[in-house]
């Protein structure tokens, strides 16, 4: 009896003084619970920071004016119309294609050496920084096309960055989904695009939605891609909705605004360009959480 005792206590790796492992316990706790706060509290001070100083001041007149070269009063009316207009671009473009490329790796593609090549290229596209992007844009549209500095470019650019993540989000998302779901779909009849449409995607919508939402406040506030392919002005008009035209978003007015603009009140416009930008972000954010609430609703009460 007692060699099978030191047997058990020796294989149990979980097994030792239960007075050292609620105190290893409390003081782990402790210190989640400290780094945990601390983070949350850093993030706050940060948008108290950055808001306290811009949303004051915001007025009809500075969300929907036009910016102004020399004199004082622009706004950023254009810059943030053609910030919206790409990003609904490049969400249409990279959706879809991302989507689909990710249901196809986890469901369609082969185990084999290529397309785990293909994954590992996708990870590796997905942590290149933005700039190169922005270059690819260039070469694609201002040299090759002759386009020259267009929305077109700078939504299309934006959603070739953000398609590695959406392919990778998509994929893991679909194959988290448990394989009893699945099997029971199939047991019913089900055909293998039934399957996905009804029962893998709405299954996966929580992690492909947070893809999304990531991607798409990435690319709102994304800068070194637009200036590179859309421009660092805008057509001058308020509603613009040409392709071809110039398209400076926020984030990238509020960089020449602090680093390139001659106006007398450049700090106040970067410092409620700043507090505008944060806002929306945020917006965007809660706005694609609202899904993910619904769906989670609906999956409780079935």
């Amino acid at each position: 009896m007692s060699n099978v005792n030191t047997a058990v206590n020796t294989t149990n790796p979980f097994r030792g003084k239960k007075g050292i492992n609620s105190f290893n316990n409390r003081l782990f706790t402790i210190l989640v619970w400290t780094v945990g706060i601390a983070i949350v509290l850093f993030i706050l001070g940060l948008l108290f920071l950055i808001l306290k100083d811009g949303l004051p001041k915001l007025s009809w007149d500075f969300l929907f004016g036009l910016p102004s070269e020399i004199e004082e009063g622009g706004g950023i009316g254009p810059a943030l119309l053609n910030s919206f207009y790409i990003l609904f671009l490049s969400l249409v473009i990279a959706i879809p294609l991302g989507m689909a490329a990710g249901i196809y790796l986890a469901e369609f593609a082969p185990d084999n050496k290529l397309i785990s090549f293909v994954r590992i290229c996708v990870e590796g596209l997905a942590s290149v920084p933005s700039i190169i992007f922005g270059l690819f844009g260039i070469a694609l549209f201002v040299e090759m096309f002759q386009l020259g500095l267009t929305i077109l470019g700078g939504a299309v650019s934006l959603a070739f960055l953000n398609l590695p993540v959406l392919t990778r989000v998509t994929e893991e998302s679909i194959r988290a989904v448990p394989k009893e779901l699945k099997n029971a779909s199939f047991a019913l009849g089900a055909t293998h695009l039934q399957t996905i449409v009804r029962v893998l995607i709405p299954a996966a919508m929580n992690g492909i939605i947070t893809g999304i939402c990531l991607v798409a406040g990435r690319a709102f506030g994304e800068s070194a891609v637009i200036i590179l392919t859309a421009g660092v002005t805008t057509s001058g008009e308020m509603w613009d909705f040409s392709l071809f035209s110039p398209g400076e978003t926020l984030a990238v007015h509020l960089w020449y605004v602090q680093s390139e603009a001659i106006v007398p009140d450049a700090q106040d416009i970067a410092q409620k360009s700043a507090a505008v930008l944060v806002f929306f972000v945020l917006l965007i954010n809660l706005v694609f959480r609202i899904p993910l609430w619904m769906n989670s609703r609906k999956m409780t009460r079935s």
